[in-house]
């Protein structure tokens, strides 16, 4: 009997373990490329900024590097990869990192800023003008990049588009590197690190968040309830007798519900954090100013006091003899 064949041509995997997504490991794919050349740009510039003395904070190379190429690469290069035209459910934690996770940690990281920092003058002038160009400005400006982001998922998975990925390799790839980039677009001025335009004040920042969340709770919960399986007769097809479609499909709205719940919680979490630091350096550079002035007012008093006693009459003695 021969062996059934998915999107690119690959057989299908064995029954799905944690032991298998380490074992799937595929390192040929051109989003495992841009990670390892994203990876060596970003500390490249590290490198640069601490050989010439400045500081750059550690914890922004950790974000970048472990929490957002690493999340990326731990849904694109394992066997979670390899699952994902076979399991719908496993799609649904792929998804989630790529278009929540990985975009939250890469704009901790703020790379655009280290870039600005690190670049020669003539490409940190280019860089600023495309930042501030009309198209840039329009595709971050908040409700442009909210409408992307929750109306992506409604669109691939209630048409044929989702059905279309999984039959051909070129348009799962792009998917993915889509995921990424509309992910990117939300989160990126709302955490608001890197210096791009549109950026809210924390309330409107935190509000749009809010916002956000009904809309995962009514995608996981329809691809719950749904009578029709997403991809049509794609996962009957594969006749897979360790798993069950529509089981499938109610794990996977359940992962797209709660993990969208989570990292919703997470980043207002973040958010609310930014806010108060904020606050506490503003208090800060208002108790710095108002020092400034009445130190001001103390050296102008202690000025005018001296003039003056400099400036006194002198009265006469009277004459004791």
């Amino acid at each position: 009997m021969p062996t059934p064949v998915i999107a690119g041509g690959d057989t299908l995997p064995p029954p799905f373990s944690v032991g298998e997504i380490f074992t799937q490991i595929r390192l040929t794919s051109l989003l495992a490329l841009f990670l390892l050349v994203a990876a060596a740009v970003y500390l490249y510039g590290v490198h640069r900024m601490r050989r010439r003395g400045d500081h750059w904070p550690p914890g922004r190379t950790v974000a970048f590097i472990g929490g957002g190429l690493g999340s990326i690469a731990a849904v694109s290069v394992t066997g979670i990869e390899a699952y994902d035209t076979t399991l719908l459910s496993v799609h649904m934690i792929q998804h989630m990192m790529l278009s929540m996770v990985g975009p939250i940690f890469l704009a901790l990281g703020a790379p655009v800023t280290l870039a600005l920092r690190t670049l020669p003058t003539g490409n940190r002038k280019a860089l600023l003008r495309v930042l501030h160009s009309r198209f840039v400005g329009v595709l971050t400006f908040p409700l442009v990049a909210f409408a992307l982001f929750i109306a992506n998922p409604f669109v691939l998975y209630f048409t044929g588009l989702y059905r279309a990925t999984l039959e051909h390799a070129w348009l799962h790839e792009f998917i993915h590197v889509h995921f990424i980039a509309t992910g990117c677009l939300f989160f990126w001025p709302l955490l608001g690190l890197d210096p791009l335009p549109n950026r809210w004040p924390y309330p409107a920042r935190a509000l749009l968040m809010v916002l956000s969340v009904p809309f995962h709770t009514v995608l996981g919960l329809t691809i719950m309830q749904s009578r029709t399986l997403l991809g049509g007769d794609w996962y009957p097809n594969l006749h897979l007798a360790w798993s069950d479609p529509w089981n499938d499909q109610v794990t996977a709205g359940g992962v797209l519900w709660a993990g969208g719940e989570i990292v919703s919680v997470t980043m207002l979490g973040i958010l609310v954090l930014q806010w108060i630091r904020q606050s506490e350096r503003e208090a800060k550079r208002i108790d710095r100013a108002l020092d400034r002035a009445e130190a001001a007012e103390r050296a102008e008093a202690a000025g005018a006091t001296k003039i003056t006693n400099q400036t006194a009459p002198v009265r006469p003695q009277p004459d004791t003899e």
